[in-house]
């Protein structure tokens, strides 16, 4: 255990990563698997970690922690997304930062090596929160924003999911009957008391028509307010959208007073439960209490705080 002597690190702060919800199931996850998807968790939670052991902010420590993950081809973010039904990768993310109520989003964009990077370059560099498709990518290169070809984003597991589903004309959440909804995300509180929440994915196997889910979305699938609490989603977008499910955590800790487990709890397992739809979240407050609900089979998820052992997991 890491334990703080110095008053300035004894402040509360934490983080908290997630790999997308539903998770291969466990009877079909083989311990090389479960290996690798563990350490993404763990790698994405000790960059985060020590940029704000050192003073850095949530809102670089949550676009660190979110970029480590897109790099990680096993989940589907960057390098690991999933084809579209033309047989490209077509990237969401969004970035928040609590103290100011700043925002900035991508969608349907190519090439982008991680589309983490962007989002927050939307957020801190346009005067807009909210940039898609080409639009986003020739903002991109203004930027300096690095991009790969698709032989980068290329996995031969993706490739034979995409395959099946054109082949059965399906649009499946990553790994079909198995429901894996992938999205990464990440959230922070810094010693400054300043919350930020990204998320970032590469949407659903096979998708067509310019498909958006919630990940990219303000409120829906990313939101941070430092007055109540920063959350990052994973699970089936539609339904996500329709119960504007980050925001919803907010409002209900804002509005009615409840504690950030209540609201937290109140969304994943009845809210969403009752609309039919699958997936979690991660969520910390301004106390650095975290949470991570979910009512799928399993959330690739983490999290530490100052002071504890870190904490990774994949199911119940």
């Amino acid at each position: 255990m890491v334990i703080f002597t110095d008053s300035y690190n004894m402040k509360k702060f934490g983080i908290a990563v997630h790999g997308g919800a539903g998770t291969i199931l466990q009877d079909k996850m083989t311990h090389e698997k479960e290996e690798v998807f563990k350490q993404g968790i763990k790698d994405a939670l000790a960059t985060g970690y020590v940029i704000i052991d050192k003073g850095g902010s949530a809102i670089d420590a949550v676009e660190a922690a979110v970029r480590v993950l897109e790099d990680y081809p096993c989940f589907n973010a960057g390098r690991g997304a999933v084809f579209n039904h033309e047989g490209k990768h077509e990237l969401d993310a969004s970035i928040m930062d609590g103290k100011l109520l700043h925002a900035g989003a991508v969608s349907c964009v190519k090439n982008i090596k991680n589309p983490i990077i962007l989002a927050k370059e939307v957020m801190q560099h346009s005067e807009h929160v909210f940039l898609c498709a080409s639009g986003a990518e020739v903002f991109a290169r203004s930027r300096g924003i690095a991009f790969e070809t698709d032989a980068y984003f290329f996995t031969a597991e993706r490739y034979e999911q995409w395959q099946y589903s054109r082949a059965h004309d399906l649009m499946q959440l990553d790994h079909g009957s198995e429901k894996k909804f992938g999205t990464v995300g990440a959230v922070a509180l810094d010693l400054q008391g300043n919350l930020a929440a990204g998320t970032s994915t590469g949407g659903i196997t096979n998708k067509r028509y310019g498909r958006v889910g919630d990940s990219p979305l303000i409120g829906s699938g990313t939101y941070a307010n430092n007055n109540t609490c920063a959350v990052s989603c994973t699970g089936h977008g539609e339904y996500f959208i329709r119960a504007v499910v980050a925001y919803d955590v907010s409002a209900l800790m804002e509005y009615k007073d409840m504690l950030l487990k209540e609201a937290a709890d109140l969304v994943v397992n009845h809210k969403l439960v009752e609309l039919g739809a699958e997936g979690g979240l991660i969520a910390i407050d301004s106390f650095g209490n975290i949470e991570m609900p979910f009512n799928s089979a399993g959330m690739y998820r983490g999290y530490c705080k100052n002071g504890e052992e870190a904490m990774v997991a994949i199911y119940r």
